[in-house]
């Protein structure tokens, strides 16, 4: 017969499986310290944002409907901010991790996030979406894989690799942005890092000796799945292998058709994932390339990444000249021709068994249309700003959700225009006001004159069309309502425009911002509300038990007292301090007598 003690034990454990969750699928708990540390990616010692002393930091590996619990330490001198590029955070926007919907982490204290990834697999990223702190690192990978019963269009890799790739400054993050708010132009950057490293010393006028980079190690014909992400600030890349094809299969959560490339154009804030077979004779060394694209002048040449690819039966080091970029390194219609070939799998299934074209997104009345204009930099009260439909953002000191919860009038306006404006530029705090089940088309046009990427948390949205000019309703028979790609970051090349659809099925308020970190910075985002048609805690998830507080609601936060670093920290532990609480009950009522 069962004593109270152990009933009682039995009680509390099934509430920690139950805990803001499903209790039928899995937790991943990770425990991080994010701090500053000194490293030299670039040959000069400089100032990064490491996780648990790591820089990038580490990839979450997880599976489609797992729990994910990140404890975050804020070890850094500044509020921050995690957001997890690609994760829809279904129902739960309180924990995206952006202004508009979750108050920042003070320096010092810690908070911890906790959200599923329902109905997803792919590779995206997590990063600080503050402040600039992008520039200075803390980001790291998330992988999505599919649970054990849904079959995957291709077959198990002997291996899975996670490569990062981004523009970088040997300036700190904080003279960067001390930089745009004196509106000064960030200039060319110092180079291009793989995985926090700097580039092989392919040329030595260009590389000096003694810098550290990346080798991946493999073995001869065996395939691997690489996953590559450009984590950076403001530069398209290209990316290639020596003497390798790059077999894409997935982008940001969608099966791709399958199709080999012998490089690719990959723009700040997107994810690719290629199957890369080992098929070379090993001669010797093989060159992983990442290089600027859409740029001229010979102050770029530095910015390329350059890693070694490894076979274990290599017969020397790589040397002689890098594999060739696209015959025209400013062709930017090759450029387009090559994203409009990146399309969807329809046949196969991705999180679910039903097939991904079974969502016959073409066919559906479309309920809202905004289009979206940006314009070069500009002044604003002095200040260079940048902007959308004339209008830059301003972050209110309350997020915009918590301001709705709690009847706060005067936060924001719901007033966001349509379309492009004639007026002079301002600054303000207005939204899109969509409607829950709407379906919304939104096209972006790019009146600037380098590429932006924009970016929808909460969604993945189908890419419809993309050409040069002026999008006008016409333009609409040239749509791909069939299969195109459905991913959450999408290029729109200067001068041109690109058309995305999105079924709004997930409630909320969702930033939908331009990916470049600059211009980020400077203003060009806006928010799409989204609300429960039914009220709160109906559809949407109810606000976390750990929320913060701030700006109108400051008073109602409770203080931490701040504390250091972690002694120790490491993933794949208990990170949440309801589930510390309860297991420390538990472990006391084992013992009493």
């Amino acid at each position: 017969m069962l004593t109270w003690r152990v009933a009682l034990v039995a009680v509390l454990a099934v509430a920690v499986l139950t805990w803001h969750s499903n209790a039928a699928d899995p937790f991943a708990f990770f425990d991080w310290d994010i701090s500053y540390m000194t490293a030299s990616p670039l040959g000069v010692p400089q100032q990064v944002i490491a996780i648990n002393k790591k820089f990038p930091g580490p990839v979450m590996n997880v599976t489609t409907n797992y729990n994910v619990v990140v404890n975050v330490l804020n070890s850094l001198d500044e509020p921050l901010l995690l957001t997890w590029d690609g994760i829809q955070m279904r129902k739960n926007c309180w924990e995206d991790g952006v202004l508009g919907t979750t108050c920042p982490i003070p320096p010092g204290w810690n908070w911890t996030y906790q959200f599923q990834v329902k109905d997803q697999v792919g590779s995206f990223f997590y990063f600080p979406s503050l402040n600039f702190q992008r520039a200075a690192g803390g980001y790291g990978g998330i992988t999505v894989n599919n649970r054990a019963v849904i079959s995957v269009p291709f077959g198990t890799p002997d291996g899975d690799f996670t490569l990062f790739m981004g523009d970088w400054y040997k300036k700190n993050h904080t003279d960067l942005r001390k930089m745009l708010d004196d509106g000064k132009d960030l200039g060319v950057p110092d180079g291009v890092l793989i995985n926090g490293k700097g580039p092989y010393q392919y040329n030595t006028s260009l590389v000096p000796a003694g810098i550290d980079y990346e080798t991946i190690n493999v073995e001869p014909g065996k395939t691997y799945r690489f996953r590559v992400h450009n984590v950076g600030i403001s530069t398209s890349l290209n990316f290639r292998i020596q003497g390798h094809n790059l077999l894409m299969v997935e982008t940001e959560g969608t099966y791709t058709v399958q199709q080999n490339y012998t490089n690719l154009d990959i723009h700040v804030g997107q994810s690719y994932s290629f199957l890369v077979t080992m098929d070379q004779n090993a001669s010797s060394d093989y060159y992983i390339v990442a290089s600027a694209r859409f740029v001229n002048g010979s102050s770029w040449d530095r910015v390329t990444g350059v890693g070694i690819l490894h076979y274990s039966n290599s017969k020397g080091k790589a040397a002689g000249p890098l594999p060739d970029p696209p015959n025209d390194q400013y062709d930017k219609t090759w450029s387009m021709n090559q994203a409009r070939s990146i399309r969807t799998n329809v046949s196969t299934g991705a999180a679910r068994p039903n097939p991904q074209g079974s969502f016959h997104y073409g066919s559906i009345n479309v309920t809202h249309v905004y289009v979206l204009q940006n314009l070069p930099p500009v002044r604003i009260n002095g200040k260079l700003r940048t902007t959308l439909n004339g209008i830059s953002y301003v972050a209110p000191e309350t997020p915009l959700r918590l301001a709705d919860l709690y009847d706060k009038s005067g936060v924001y306006t719901s007033d966001f225009p349509t379309g492009p404006t004639t007026g002079p530029p301002t600054l303000g705090s207005s939204i899109i006001n969509a409607s829950y089940k709407g379906f919304m088309e939104i096209v972006f046009q790019n009146n600037n004159t380098v590429i932006q990427t924009y970016h929808m948390d909460g969604y993945a949205f189908f890419v419809v069309g993309m050409d040069y000019g002026v999008w006008t309703e016409n333009s609409r028979g040239t749509y791909n309502k069939w299969d195109g790609v459905s991913r959450c970051t999408i290029q729109v090349y200067p001068g041109a425009w690109t058309a995305v659809m999105a079924s709004l099925d997930n409630v909320g308020i969702w930033n939908l911002r331009v990916e470049n970190l600059d211009t980020w910075y400077l203003g060009q985002e806006v928010y799409v509300k989204v609300p429960d048609p039914s009220g709160y805690n109906v559809t949407e998830m109810v606000v976390p038990d750990n929320v913060l507080y701030c700006g109108l609601l400051k008073d109602k936060q409770k203080q931490q007292v701040p504390h250091g670093s972690l002694a120790t920290a490491s993933s794949s532990v208990l990170a949440s301090s309801t589930t510390l609480t309860f297991m420390l009950l538990l472990l006391a009522l084992m013992f009493l007598p």
